[in-house]
């Protein structure tokens, strides 16, 4: 059960960005449910781009100014919220730049957090991901949720994806802050520096990595309540994380905007669209207040 104390930590406002494409139906449905278990205002908020819906589309395409582009957008967006039983607001706005319009509304309506989608499979998918996702990955103050998966319910497996660092530390108690009660797995990727080493020495380099993890946790202010289990394994972040979290089920993964060992280089650089693009689960990133260790 969610305490007073803990339901005032929760974001009261989440802004869903949505291009109104089949993709952010799913982003939509995880908004939705997000508000509805934190008890809060979503707002819907669509960057008029005539290519992303087939209405706008057509209407572009007779010439429609942006007034007429704007009312089909928003019928479109009405129609999509239409089954949200949450208070849901509509913001509508014409931009070339994606990414500050997004933050510069997050920031109008003091957004808690900024939902989003990718597609996997598709071309336009694939350079949404690689540039907007990218941009609100630098850009936004707030934690950025990108949604992959159908929403079937609460997020119940939930991973954050640590170096030991202050970033990894922000990440944590983000989680434990907007999940509360949940059981989080802290999850560290022993990347040694020689491939082909024994058994031995592999052994020995977790056995290091497990001790800093304790060292870790025992430095963090956990609440009381906190239930967080270490995992510490051999491997590369890309390719360990993914294994991780399909054999486990994992429903999200928390990951801090960067860290001492790379994490900045993963999340805001080329790897980040592989590795948001492999990870088969929602993926939260979350950024470290300016002044910030």
């Amino acid at each position: 059960m969610t305490t007073a104390s803990e339901h005032r930590a929760l974001p009261r406002r989440l802004l869903l960005a949505t291009d109104l494409s089949a993709r952010c139906d799913r982003a939509l449905d995880r908004a939705a449910q997000l508000a509805g278990e934190w008890q809060a205002e979503l707002v819907a908020l669509n960057v008029l781009d005539p290519t992303a819906s087939p209405d706008q589309t057509l209407a572009w395409i007779r010439g429609a100014g942006d007034e007429e582009l704007l009312r089909v957008a928003r019928q479109r967006l009405a129609r999509d919220l239409a089954a949200v039983d949450i208070p849901a607001t509509l913001q509508l706005v014409r931009s070339e730049n994606p990414t500050a319009a997004i933050r510069e509304t997050a920031a109008r309506t003091q957004a808690g957090l900024v939902v989003t989608a990718v597609s996997r499979n598709e071309t336009l998918g694939r350079i949404f991901l690689g540039s907007t996702v990218e941009s609100l990955a630098r850009a936004l103050p707030q934690p950025l949720l990108v949604v992959h998966h159908r929403a079937s319910g609460p997020y119940r497996r939930i991973l954050v994806a640590s170096d030991f660092s202050g970033p990894s530390r922000h990440a944590l108690l983000a989680a434990l802050r907007l999940f509360p009660g949940r059981e989080l797995i802290l999850y560290h990727a022993c990347a040694l520096a020689m491939s082909g080493l024994s058994d031995a020495l592999s052994r020995a380099g977790v056995g290091v990595a497990e001790t800093e993890c304790a060292a870790f946790m025992a430095a963090t202010p956990l609440p009381e309540e906190a239930k967080v289990y270490p995992v510490v394994e051999c491997g590369t972040i890309e390719s360990a994380l993914t294994r991780y979290v399909r054999e486990h089920d994992i429903d999200l993964v928390v990951m801090g905007s960067h860290g001492r060992t790379g994490l900045m280089e993963l999340l805001l650089g080329s790897t980040a669209a592989r590795l948001l693009d492999w990870l088969p689960c929602d993926t939260l990133l979350v950024r470290v207040p300016p002044g910030s260790a």
